[in-house]
């Protein structure tokens, strides 16, 4: 059977190039005569491959050198409470910009460990737009201010990066969940305290976690916080304190060798201005589908679209499969469908969908 165009928001679809090389690798990995997922992790051979991840990670984001890179499991939900405990510390209390229902979920979490304070909300507009910077009340001094770049549920990304200085904050640490848009457009790792995102949307496997963090925001973790989840102590053994997931290290690393060879960030950006082009056009020009984000917020990464006639639904999406088009359904929260096209997605993969959803559209208008 031919691959399919998987257009699922994750975990989602791999470079061929890398799953070919991890086939190649599975029994054998570069003579050792067993496979990664087999080795111990703190043996020559695997301290290597997470070393050269790591510093492929770094050059690809140009992370400073005051910035630690941590490797993590529990995914961005799990994120959701180690932040607050490493870092809302004696202050209590930290800022949150909600902008859809990641962000939602990263506020009501963080209410556990402190108090969490709405600094500003897109839900007057549906969670279709970010609001502007000059909208934001963050509170006299909080702890740090935490944003969702992109919203994969709702397709809304932030046209821009929060500079704090700004609006009179410029001691606050900005905290970044990207996990469906790290790696897909270059940003500005200094103006951010904390990055972080789960693996399994542009990075690899499911059961990774990156976390970018600025060193001067180390050593602040509740005293309750599981040693596990402490960044300083993680900080200090490499990432290495229990074991971590190193099968989605070593693919994760393949992936960034993978970015370089494309040309890197700048490349991969041009590559995603263009797919998301494609297929947000055709959505504009169409009196058959939507996509109701305000243009000057819509991801480049997780398109939402909805058939005008949602009793079509149905129907689209059984025939879309046939076609070898598939995960094109929409969250279950906003219904309609949604078509994810990270840096795996090749042009061909966008172009076969809009070909479709013409096709479709002069069939059932």
């Amino acid at each position: 059977m031919s691959r399919v165009w998987n257009f699922s928001a994750g975990p989602a679809a791999l470079p061929e190039e890398v799953l070919r090389q991890a086939a190649a690798e599975m029994l054998d990995w570069h003579g050792a005569g067993m496979g990664v997922m087999e080795m111990s992790h703190r043996g020559e051979a695997f301290t290597a491959i997470a070393a050269q991840a790591e510093a492929d990670l770094r050059e690809l984001l140009a992370v400073p050198t005051n910035y630690r890179i941590l490797f993590m499991q529990g995914g961005a939900i799990a994120l959701n409470a180690i932040i607050p405990m490493n870092l809302i510390g004696d202050k209590g209390v930290a800022d949150y910009v909600v902008t859809g229902s990641w962000s939602t979920k990263s506020l009501k979490e963080a209410r556990k460990y402190g108090e969490a304070h709405l600094a500003a909300s897109a839900e007057p507009s549906g969670f279709t737009s970010v609001p502007p910077m000059a909208a934001w009340r963050l509170s006299h001094d909080p702890a740090y201010l935490f944003v969702c770049t992109n919203e994969t549920i709702g397709g809304v990304e932030y046209p821009f990066e929060p500079d704090l200085a700004g609006i009179g904050h410029a001691e606050v640490p900005v905290v970044a969940d990207m996990s469906s848009h790290i790696l897909s457009r270059a940003i500005d790792v200094s103006k951010y305290g904390l990055i972080f995102a789960g693996a399994q949307k542009n990075i690899g496997p499911a059961g990774l976690t990156i976390v970018i963090v600025r060193e001067d925001l180390l050593g602040r973790a509740m005293p309750h916080c599981p040693t596990v989840f402490d960044f300083k102590v993680l900080a200090e053994h490499g990432s290495m304190y229990n074991t971590p997931p190193t099968y989605a290290i070593y693919v994760a690393g393949l992936v960034f060798q993978w970015l370089k060879r494309q040309g890197g960030v700048a490349a991969v950006e041009a590559s995603n201005v263009a797919k998301a082009k494609l297929l947000y056009d055709f959505l504009d020009a169409s009196d058959f589908y939507e996509n109701r984000v305000d243009p000057a917020c819509r991801s480049r990464m997780n398109v939402p679209f909805f058939l005008k006639d949602e009793a079509l639904d149905a129907a689209f999406l059984a025939e879309a499969t046939a076609a070898g088009l598939v995960q094109l359904k929409g969250h279950k929260s906003v219904g309609g469908m949604r078509a994810s096209i990270y840096n795996a997605m090749p042009l061909a993969g966008v172009q076969a969908l809009v070909d479709f959803m013409r096709d479709f559209a002069a069939r059932k208008a």
